[in-house]
Formats: structure tokens, C-alpha cells, sequence
């Protein structure tokens, strides 16, 4: 891995300086029991069931997994099969709400008294990371410390995608609430040390992190070059600690943990309050939106048809989860913003340019993070060369799209890394 590879890109942060505000309570929520990595939740309610603010409406005994809370009080209106984006199907609660917001009398304040007790009050929240994998929180902080010792906790506020600004805006709006999620963290996991990284071009946010801890020891905030994929997880860890995430390692491996920085502000306010996981920041951008882009917090399960008509997007011909990246784009605008969601970005175009013959010019290896070779990865795909494809280690792609981006004749290279690893049997 070499850390001056990857790509610059035009920032296009035009929501940094909208604060974030309250979006409309819908009429009609949509929440999926699978918002996360791993295995779905069972839905807890059914047909006519009254439900409150922060219910448990799912909940599963799999280990890979996050309970599923009622961003509303209502009445639900139907327990139905589900459409996820990735292709699977999974159970939904259709609520109908009622704007009574009703809390659920079941929330309070966790009480933690030691390790066990913080783990299983994250899991209760519901948490999943913020940043947009999903993976269960509570999963990735119940490691093994005797086998793992973990030595650095990295913050990962790179925020590297194009649009997107609300990582950005948690660390302006909610400083406090950052910092003592990592203090909780450091405290309960004994993690001696924290880096919080923040890309250079986000230099206010940078100084009021360092503004706020500099009396903390143990809490660095460190500046990160703006490019592109910084805030991948081994790219960060490399940038941050120069230490090397290899092929079928974790971080963990390199005695590092990383978390997004809404995820641990977010642990913060969970003890604080006893309210799970209902809404997300998200930002709305992109040049399909005529009114209203900016930052805002959405129940999850929100129609993101209902978030683009309320930003003058209905006309959009491409939309995406996320940035234009590593976003996924929606085949359906009636899909619900999920947990892991940050951004909804709406286009006018939505058409792709013309594909041409590769002409061996290197720019996809020359700004691949991991130093992988799409061309040829192309090639072994091609001929279905699984042996070929491992020993070019596909594995490693973690799907950032600087090949496709920087790809002259505009080869889909990203998509076919992802086909490619469909290929290798996994263990």
C-alpha cells in the first residue's frame, strides 16, 4: 500500500456550513428488519400493534446482529416483505404515525458499571457504524483484549467522499458529545490512545477538536492530506499509524480499532438518554437539488421519495445512498433511508459514457490504494481465472472506484473487481 496513492477530486462540500435541522415526521415510515452486516432481525410487532418513540420492534439471538427501534409513535400497518438494496428480501414494519410522539416508558439511561455492562448498553442502542458499512458496533468492540490488545483508537473523520458534510457537521454541532464517546470508549476498552483524523480541508473542525482536547492526554487530533479514499479503514489506519492492514487482516490485527466519529459521538448519547438509534444526519445534495440541500435529521425508515420532493429533486435521474463514489444508487426513490445512510444525493444525468478499448496507460494501477492491478484483475475475469484472480489478491479491493474514475476509456474496472471476488470460494 502506498499512501500517496488514490486520487484528488472536486470537494464539492456546498452543505459544510448548513447546520443540520429536524425533517418533517412522514406520515408513513418504512423500517426493513436487515440494516446492518449479518443476520436480519425477527419483527417483534404486527398488523394494528401501537408503537412508541425508541420501541424494539426487531431483535434477533444471531451474533451478527442490532436491534431495530421505532423512530415513531403510531399504529403499524403492515408487516410486509422487503426489497433491500443489495438484492435481499427481509421483513418491514410499515408505520403509520400518528405526531403524537409518544416516547416508549421503557427508555432510561443504561446502567454501565464495567466492560461487559458498556458492551451489551451499545448493543441495546441498536448502533450500528455510521460510516457506512454497517457492521453491528457492538460487535466490533467485544474483542478479545487478552488475545487483541488494542493500543489506538483512530476516529475516522476523513469524510473523503465528494457532497457528503455530515461527519463534518457532527463534529461542529456536537463536539462534546465526539469527545466523551471516545473517553467512554478508552475507558471501558482500555485504549490508551486516541487519533482523531480530519482531512486538511476541513481546517475549523480541526481547530475546534483541538481546541476542545487540549488538556486530554490521550486524544490527538491529527491532520490528513485531502485525498481520496482516505477514510477507508486500511488506508487510515496506514495514514494514521503507518501500519499495514494485510490481506485477511483487521485492524485488530495491528492492534488498531477504527470508528466513525458519529458512531462513538452517538454511544455518548445513548448513555446519556436510554434513546436507541431512530434518526439519522444525513446531507442532501447534488445538482438535481433545487431548493432545500443541506443537512438534516430523518427518521429512519423515511421515503427517500418524500426527501426529494421536499428538496425540489422529484426530477432527479440518478440517486444515490451516499457519495458518488462508493453510493449505491436506487432503482426505487420509495425506499427508506436506512441506518447506515449518510447522504441521499439526487443528479440530472444519470447516463454513463461510452466504453473504448483499454490502451494500457497504467492509470488504474498508478491510483489504486493497494497497489492492485485492475487491468489485469479485467483480464482474469474474463477467462475465469480464479487461481489468476488470487494471486492478483481481488480480495484486497474494497470497491473505492479510483480505477473506474481515473480509466480513460471508462472500463466499469470498480464493478469487475466485485464480480471477480464473487468468484473465490470463501472459507
Amino acid at each position: 500500500m502506498n499512501k500517496l496513492n488514490g486520487i484528488h477530486l472536486n470537494h464539492n462540500k456546498g452543505t459544510k456550513k448548513c447546520e443540520t435541522t429536524d425533517f418533517p415526521l412522514p406520515k408513513t415510515l418504512v423500517i426493513p428488519m436487515s440494516q446492518h452486516m449479518g443476520a436480519p432481525c425477527d419483527c417483534l410487532v404486527k398488523k394494528g400493534d401501537e408503537v412508541t418513540v425508541g420501541q424494539k420492534i426487531g431483535d434477533t439471538g444471531a451474533f451478527m446482529s442490532a436491534p431495530i427501534h421505532s423512530p415513531a409513535s403510531g399504529t403499524v400497518a403492515d408487516v410486509i416483505d422487503y426489497l433491500l438494496p443489495n438484492g435481499a428480501v427481509c421483513k418491514a414494519a410499515v408505520i403509520e404515525t400518528d405526531g403524537n410522539q409518544t416516547v416508549c416508558p421503557d427508555i432510561n439511561p443504561p446502567e454501565i458499571t464495567d466492560r461487559q455492562s458498556f458492551i451489551a448498553a451499545v448493543r441495546e442502542s441498536g448502533l450500528t457504524g455510521l460510516g457506512g458499512a454497517g457492521f453491528p458496533t457492538h460487535i466490533k468492540l467485544n474483542y478479545d483484549a487478552v488475545k487483541t490488545p488494542i493500543d489506538t483508537l483512530i476516529i475516522n473523520a476523513a469524510e473523503c467522499e465528494p457532497y457528503i458534510t455530515s461527519d463534518y457537521r457532527e463534529l461542529m454541532e456536537r463536539t462534546t458529545d465526539v469527545i466523551e464517546g471516545i473517553l467512554l470508549v478508552q475507558k471501558y476498552l482500555g485504549i490508551p490512545l486516541c487519533k482523531v483524523c480530519i482531512e486538511n480541508n476541513k481546517p475549523d473542525a480541526i481547530e475546534l477538536m483541538k481546541s476542545k482536547t487540549a488538556d486530554i492526554k490521550s486524544i490527538e487530533i491529527l491532520t490528513l492530506p485531502s485525498a481520496y479514499p482516505q477514510g477507508a479503514e486500511k488506508v487510515i489506519v496506514y495514514s494514521a499509524t503507518g501500519r499495514i492492514v494485510a490481506e485477511g487482516e483487521l485492524p485488530s490485527n495491528q492492534g488498531v480499532m477504527v470508528m466513525n466519529v458519529s458512531t462513538v459521538a452517538e454511544i455518548y448519547r445513548y448513555t446519556q438518554t436510554g434513546m436507541p438509534l431512530i434518526t439519522r444526519r444525513i446531507t442532501v445534495d447534488g445538482d438535481a437539488v433545487t431548493k432545500n440541500a443541506g443537512n438534516y435529521f430523518v427518521p429512519i425508515g423515511t421515503k427517500v421519495s418524500e426527501i426529494l420532493e421536499y428538496c425540489g429533486a422529484e426530477e432527479a435521474k440518478k440517486v444515490l445512498y451516499g457519495g458518488p463514489m462508493m453510493g449505491l444508487c436506487l432503482y426505487d426513490t420509495d425506499q427508506p433511508v436506512l441506518k447506515n445512510n449518510n447522504a441521499i444525493l439526487a443528479f440530472k444525468e444519470g447516463s454513463l459514457p461510452k466504453t473504448t478499448a483499454c490502451i494500457r496507460c497504467g492509470r488504474c494501477v498508478r491510483t489504486c490504494p493497494f497497489e492492485l492491478m485492475p487491468v489485469m484483475i479485467e483480464k482474469a475475469y474474463n477467462a475465469k481465472d480464479v487461481e489468476e484472480l488470487k494471486r492478483l489478491k481481488v480480495t484486497l479491493c474494497m470497491n473505492c472506484g479510483c480505477c473506474s474514475y481515473a480509466c480513460p476509456a471508462h472500463r466499469p474496472l470498480a464493478e469487475i473487481n466485485q464480480l471477480a471476488k464473487a468468484l473465490i470460494p470463501r472459507k
